[in-house]
């Protein structure tokens, strides 16, 4: 895909966040001042109603202005932001991240209702003295079930033979024969994404090069499409954990340049729409970390002076804030020079 393309697909992830707090914010009946793609200087305006619409010079986010949202001089008119009550506050703020994993689930809603091409769950090649060539299965047998439950593809007969509990009925078709054979996995030592070594299940066999188009009825989408979104926001919150932790180092975060860079090697559509699904589940997450200037520490924000029944101090705002913008000038900048240094090795 172009480059365009991708800057295009990243200005619409940002649109999206920020469509969350205006669209709760002005149901909420608070004024919104600007809604602008990007920061800093603003290279475009437009006033709009009451709103001004901008496109700014930095492409790095965006943001929507509330009335009142303004530490220094605080507004309580009756559609400000500091007029609201606590629970409009965090419904605001909370839009915006939710917005983003509303768009993923939309992305995988409707690839499963277009058709998904995925592996087929055809035996490509096997592996000598292993449980499946021991116990019989051959090069191109097509798998189609396994204990009764039905193989769609070659991820369904990894996730079944990773949740298999002891020997395991595999049903497979051989030319025009349907046959069923007992095959108990093996545990092995494998390096998952995050570079582990976990212990894995495996039957030892290999994908053939083939392929089908799995699609599902409009329910069907959906609650295949509410698994993936579960499942790619455990993945992005484990990948948070090893990093806070230790495990994955600094050197894999990625910034803007890598992400454009990265939707613009994608050939297939269908790829770079999960592509955009993904980033758009890590911007919402990742707005929710308790960092100020982040959604997430205006979150705590509202919940200490709801608690606490008095105002953060100016001055502490101001502290906080100005640590806030510290950590994510210096995770966007480590992330900057990860993806030089990536491309310039490329």
């Amino acid at each position: 895909m172009s480059l365009l393309f991708s800057l295009v697909a990243l200005g619409f992830l940002i649109f999206f966040h920020e469509l969350g707090h205006f669209l709760v914010a002005r149901a909420c009946g608070v004024h919104v001042e600007v809604f602008s793609i990007g920061f800093g200087r603003k290279i475009w305006a437009k006033m709009h109603g009451e709103t001004q619409y901008a496109l700014s010079l930095i492409p790095l986010g965006g943001y929507v202005k509330l009335k009142g949202q303004d530490f220094e001089n605080p507004s309580l008119e009756p559609d400000s932001y500091n007029s609201k009550t606590p629970l409009q506050k965090i419904a605001i703020l909370m839009a915006g991240p939710l917005f983003n994993l509303l768009l993923a689930f939309g992305i995988y809603s409707g690839l499963n209702l277009i058709g998904q091409k995925s592996l087929a769950p055809i035996v490509g090649s096997l592996i000598p003295n292993m449980p499946a060539v021991q116990a019989g299965l051959q090069a191109q047998d097509r798998i189609l079930a396994i204990n009764g439950d039905p193989i769609a593809d070659w991820q369904a007969l990894t996730k079944a033979v990773q949740k298999s509990q002891g020997t395991l009925q595999v049903t497979f078709k051989r030319g025009t024969q349907t046959l069923t054979l007992p095959i108990t996995p093996i545990t092995q030592e494998r390096t998952n994404i995050f570079h582990e070594h976990v212990a894995s299940k495996a039957i030892g066999i290999a994908p053939a090069q083939a392929f089908v188009v799995l699609r599902y009825s409009v329910l069907g989408a959906f609650k295949h499409a509410g698994a993936q979104l579960v499942g790619m926001v455990g993945l992005v919150l484990q990948g948070l954990e090893k990093l806070i932790v230790g495990v994955v180092g600094v050197s894999e975060l990625s910034s803007v340049v890598g992400i454009v860079d990265f939707m613009a090697h994608q050939s297939d559509w269908s790829i770079l729409l999960l592509s955009v699904a993904f980033i758009s589940i890590n911007l919402g997450i990742l707005n929710l970390l308790p960092i100020p200037m982040l959604d997430g520490g205006q979150i705590l924000f509202v919940f200490y002076e709801s608690l606490a029944r008095k105002k953060i101090g100016l001055k502490s705002i101001q502290a906080l804030n100005m640590l806030g913008l510290g950590i994510l000038i210096t995770l966007m900048a480590i992330g900057l020079f990860n993806d030089l240094i990536r491309l310039l090795h490329a």
